[in-house]
């Protein structure tokens, strides 16, 4: 399967986002499932906030936390070189037979934000079930839903903001609003048990809004989201900057309130 293009990129402004992700923030559905002693594969790790935080809660544990690109595995086992039972590797979803360690059954398969990129769902969730012990075993996905957004106050720019966002997501072949079909997606794969559930990240106090407000005003004028939407003719550079300055107003907004709606599953072979 030909490798789809990444709608964000390694841009510092989205590796600023991925980088505030913990176990806690953003996969606290997971927590109540783990256990010492568990063996856990994260899929698409990026730079490992949240491999680091799963590999201290199930130590002794191992953990291995894979990634397609080989700069952002490199940096993650850099900063993450004091938890003695992570490791990562360059991998990918589609082929995790290729990546050492994987033929070993895992009690827990996770991603982040996974599925939302790739061009097919279901057939990431059956590799990632093939990866999952099948006595006990769970594979976990949470990922965000950009249709669901919601904020104040009322912005156009924040409304074309995200038409753009949706219709280059797309384009690259992914599901932007793939948390309302992450249930739907599992039961197409096959999973004898799903439990689904929701959550969101929201973003109101003034440092909260300063810096999703400032890393996204950054992402749609400096990160791959920018250069694909101008290279497919979908938004100028004019368009960007006034769309950045929409989430500066935002930000600098004393009611400003912004949510992010996340779909959750939990799936058992």
């Amino acid at each position: 399967m030909a490798e789809p293009a990444y709608t964000h990129g390694h841009h510092e402004s989205v590796l600023r986002s991925h980088t505030w992700r913990t176990a806690q923030n953003s996969a606290a559905y997971l927590l109540p499932h783990l256990e010492p002693g568990q063996r856990v594969l994260d899929v698409g790790c990026g730079p490992g906030t949240i491999t680091a935080d799963l590999a201290r809660l199930v130590a002794p544990g191992a953990v291995l936390g894979i990634d397609q690109a080989e700069e952002v595995v490199a940096a993650a086992a850099a900063a993450h070189a004091d938890v003695a039972n992570v490791e990562f590797a360059v991998g990918d979803v589609y082929d995790l037979g290729s990546v050492d360690g994987v033929e070993r059954a895992f009690d827990v398969v996770h991603a982040h934000q996974v599925l939302q990129h790739v061009p097919d769902p279901v057939g990431a969730l059956v590799a990632m079930a093939r990866a999952c012990r099948p006595d006990g075993g769970i594979v976990a996905a949470r990922d965000s839903d950009y249709a669901a957004m919601t904020w104040y106050p009322a912005d156009p720019r924040l409304d074309r903001w995200l038409d753009l966002y949706r219709t280059v997501a797309r384009a690259n072949g992914g599901e932007p609003d793939a948390g309302r079909y992450l249930h739907a997606w599992a039961r197409q794969a096959g999973f004898a048990g799903v439990e689904s559930s929701a959550s969101v990240w929201c973003f109101a106090s003034p440092d909260d809004r300063a810096w999703w407000g400032g890393l996204w005003a950054d992402r749609i004028t400096q990160s791959a989201i920018a250069q694909q939407a101008v290279d497919r003719g979908l938004a100028d550079r004019d368009e960007l900057a006034a769309l950045a300055q929409g989430w500066r107003d935002w930000a600098a907004h004393d009611d400003g309130w912004f949510a992010v709606l996340h779909g959750e599953i939990i799936c058992r072979p």
